[in-house]
């Protein structure tokens, strides 16, 4: 089904041996539900301007529920065919046997895999990787020998198989391209590291810092930990060492906030039950929507990420566009980020997160050197660099193939 029908475009800015070019992009979206592979094609859709690249036409391939996410572009044509609202077997069946032909027959001179999984025939293509848990054994073994550890090693095989067959990869991040370079060896693909943007729902929240001592029990110093629950985000530890330091006599409390796994999430819950059984101090929020998690971002005093794998940490990013101090992992990906805009923790070992917390309670003026130099950092993030640097990406791919195998896939378009 057709949900959005572009126009005939004839504006042209991309040249290939002297003569204009029309190319037309496809983005496979069939794997992309929910989270933040969502997040990125709505946000990278919206902001983009494609003929700057000497894009006339973008086609996606999705379900209706993601289709429905994505802005309304005169460039813009979405495909909504019945097995992508299917199970997940249907999606599969569709996305092997079905795909390539309609990339081909929508006549684009390239296929975008945000979702980094790719079986087809039809090239050149373009894979991203979005997950790097897959590629982190160490991290994948917290889930023991489960469904989910199952799942994660299929991906890894199909992503590995899906990089070496692209003619170009897009990574989040330095750390993520070698994490995953150390999985899959060299690649015979052009790779570019391309960075997420940063929305502009999150605004800075200019508030006054507070120590320890302005703190009491009615008006505690409030901790903030936002990510998905999960065994490899370290939400219990976190919680104990803030036991800890209310133990030494510091008035604090933390809220939890995300959505996750059941298991994580209901261990979660049993340890705040048994450390803060009066309901004090520690609570799980779950899941909540942008506009009731800035309230939350606005009262906090301090931001927690105790992530051990991020392929990008866009929450991350999130609480530094605040203007929050951030006590942060000092593992994966999270120092390419922050850089030296917070005080850095190992997230399984709680002394070091009690005293990165601690730093923080005894000193407004670290609290204020970090925050600034933190939503400073986080001013170099934008969709609109983002969208810019993906087409741009595509277009190379694009007339490089087209170069190199002698096949014309690119409309010659008369001036």
């Amino acid at each position: 089904m057709v949900q959005q029908t572009s126009p005939v475009l004839n504006t042209l800015t991309s040249q290939q041996a002297g003569r204009p070019v029309a190319l037309k992009v496809g983005i496979d979206a069939s794997n992309l539900r929910q989270g933040g592979g969502v997040t990125h094609l709505m946000e990278l859709l919206a902001v983009a301007n494609p003929f700057d690249q000497g894009i006339v036409e973008v086609f996606v391939w999705g379900g209706d529920k993601t289709l429905d996410r994505l802005p309304h572009k005169p460039w813009l044509t979405k495909y909504s065919p019945k097995s992508l609202n299917g199970p997940l077997w249907s999606r599969v069946w569709w996305q092997v046997f079905c795909l390539s032909r309609e990339v081909r027959n929508a006549g684009c001179s390239i296929l975008f895999v945000p979702g980094g999984s790719y079986t087809g025939s039809f090239h050149p293509v373009v894979t991203m990787s979005q997950n790097l848990l897959p590629f982190e054994w160490n991290e994948l073994r917290r889930s023991g020998f489960s469904m989910t550890t199952f799942k994660m090693a299929l991906l890894r095989m199909v992503q590995s198989w899906s990089f070496h067959r692209s003619e170009g990869v897009i990574f989040l991040t330095d750390y993520a391209k070698h994490a995953v370079l150390k999985v899959t060896g060299s690649l015979r693909a052009k790779t570019a590291v391309i960075a997420h943007g940063l929305s502009k729902r999150f605004e800075f929240v200019n508030k006054v810092p507070r120590g320890i001592s302005e703190c009491s029990p009615e008006e505690p110093f409030k901790l903030i930990y936002v990510s998905n629950v999960d065994a490899y985000k370290h939400q219990i530890p976190v919680l104990r060492a803030v036991q800890q330091l209310r133990q030494k006599g510091y008035s604090l409390d933390i809220s939890f906030i995300g959505p996750g796994v059941s298991d994580s999430i209901d261990k979660l819950n049993q340890k705040i039950t048994q450390l803060d059984p009066r309901n004090q101090w520690a609570r799980y929020l779950g899941r909540l929507l942008y506009e009731q998690l800035q309230a939350h971002y606005a009262k906090a005093d301090l931001g927690i990420f105790a992530s051990s794998c991020e392929t990008f940490g866009i929450i991350l990013l999130e609480k530094m566009a605040t203007g929050m101090p951030i006590a942060c992992s000092n593992l994966s990906s999270m120092s390419e980020i922050l850089r030296d805009g917070g005080v850095y923790f190992h997230p399984e070992k709680e002394d070091e997160i009690v005293n990165a917390i601690e730093q923080y309670l005894l000193s407004t003026s670290l609290q204020l050197n970090k925050r600034t130099i933190s939503h400073q950092l986080a001013q170099a993030y934008s969709w609109e660099k983002c969208a810019q640097q993906t087409f741009g990406f595509l277009r190379d791919i694009a007339l490089s193939y087209q170069v190199n195998s002698g096949d014309n896939n690119l409309q010659r378009v008369s001036q």
